[in-house]
């Protein structure tokens, strides 16, 4: 990635740096789908899989009408994140149960924030570029992230915290 010089030019480099991020989560959430015990976290990271797919898809398809090239550029903060989380879930976590259930959300949390605020901050960048088609399917995919992780939030505050503090 050289230096942006222009607005589009960061923009371009915001979706790249989204398409790396999703691939990265996504890869990760495959692996985490059969860990849960709870079967509503369960049922919320097979849903998250297939939306992280859905907004990949979006991404790509806005890099295309833009005439940039369809690559994505290594997201080192999802990488971050990404670690983080195999290190707490599945390498030194715990090895079943509520506990578990309680350490992927908060992982998965972690990487969904920085998927709102990447999402976020494309969708005000086409804004301000008068991509108003853009700028409608990124603030959609911000509000369907927005919606799973207010559920992980609430799965976390309702029933999962509960169950891991009587282990």
């Amino acid at each position: 990635m050289s230096k942006p010089t222009n607005l589009q030019e960061l923009y371009i480099d915001e979706l790249k740096d989204l398409w790396s991020a999703n691939d990265q989560m996504q890869r990760l959430v495959q692996k985490l789908v059969d860990k849960p015990k709870s079967p509503k976290l369960k049922a919320l990271l097979e849903k998250s899989d297939k939306a992280i797919g859905e907004h990949t898809s979006v991404v790509k398809a806005l890099l295309t009408s833009h005439d940039a090239e369809a690559s994505k550029e290594h997201c080192k903060g999802m990488a971050g994140l990404v670690e983080e989380a195999k290190k707490h879930i599945l390498e030194e976590g715990p090895a079943q149960g509520p506990l578990l259930d309680a350490v992927i959300i908060a992982q998965y949390q972690r990487m969904t924030h920085y998927g709102l605020a990447g999402f976020g901050t494309a969708a005000a960048y086409a804004g301000a570029l008068g991509h108003t088609d853009d700028a409608e399917k990124l603030h959609r995919a911000t509000q369907e992230i927005y919606r799973g992780d207010e559920y992980a939030s609430t799965l976390a505050e309702t029933s999962i915290n509960l169950k891991a503090e009587s282990v």
